[in-house]
């Protein structure tokens, strides 16, 4: 498939496409992730139009079992972080993998 996007990928883009010095770049990308962890930790839902939509979601306790020894361990309540992607995201994946697929064959 394809590489991972880093901080820094992300920062480079900025820098390519909006003009901004490599440090201006790089404090924007900082900014905004830490505007979402900031949003997402306080229990609120971020949505990015025509991308999707992150939530946090409680999800309660329950039996789990070790596979290995198959003894029974209990799994505490917890917090996990839920994405939704747009329906234009979706499409966009889906025709990307198509367009692909027909290059192949």
């Amino acid at each position: 498939m394809g590489d991972t996007i880093t901080r820094a990928h992300l920062s480079e883009a900025v820098y390519q496409e909006v003009g901004l010095s490599r440090n201006e770049s790089a404090d924007l990308v900082e900014r905004v992730l830490q505007e979402i962890s900031d949003c997402l930790a306080g229990g609120d839902t971020v949505k990015l139009s025509s991308f999707g939509s992150f939530s946090v979601r409680q999800k309660g306790g329950r039996m789990g079992r070790n596979p290995k020894t198959g003894e029974e361990v209990p799994i505490k309540p917890r917090r996990v972080l839920v994405f939704r992607p747009s329906h234009v995201l979706k499409e966009r994946i889906n025709d990307a993998l198509s367009s692909k697929a027909a290059a192949a064959d």
